[in-house]
């Protein structure tokens, strides 16, 4: 949650170095949180459905990527194939990344994006002070 409250989809690299934040729905928050936490629901969510209908249409979900911002806002888009050929879809990224994670699909941000990244040490400095206060700094040490 940001300090206003507001859910935060926190996209951390492979090599845990670089987090970036987005600010996300209430809803698109529980989404990720229940695929993350590994809940299957006994009625498919739009996301199970998306890779239901690829499935169907013989096409693939290739990766996700978080390719754009413009005036604070994040853009994702979706690769597909079908018959060779790519396809792709623009999407929100906590849509992708809700699909990513129920298709099992690689998440990728490119270069421009990261730029909007922030060191994963100063994100762990900051949740400690709003957790303990500024005052606290001998607890990371």
């Amino acid at each position: 949650m940001d300090q206003e409250q507001n859910p935060l989809l926190l996209l951390m690299d492979q090599e845990e170095t670089i987090i970036l934040p987005i600010g996300i729905g209430l809803g698109e928050a529980q989404i990720i949180s229940l695929r993350l936490d590994g809940y299957v629901l006994p009625r498919p969510l739009t996301h199970d459905l998306i890779v239901s209908l690829c499935h169907q249409l013989n096409a693939t979900i290739q990766k996700i990527v978080v390719n754009d911002i413009r005036e604070g806002t994040y853009y994702a888009q979706i690769f597909l194939e079908r018959d060779d050929q790519e396809i792709v879809v623009d999407s929100r990224p906590s849509d992708g990344v809700a699909l990513a994670l129920t298709s099992g699909t690689p998440l990728f941000i490119s270069e421009k994006v990261a730029e909007h990244s922030l060191p994963f040490g100063e994100v762990l400095k900051e949740s400690f002070d709003d957790i303990f206060g500024e005052d606290d700094e001998n607890i990371l040490h």
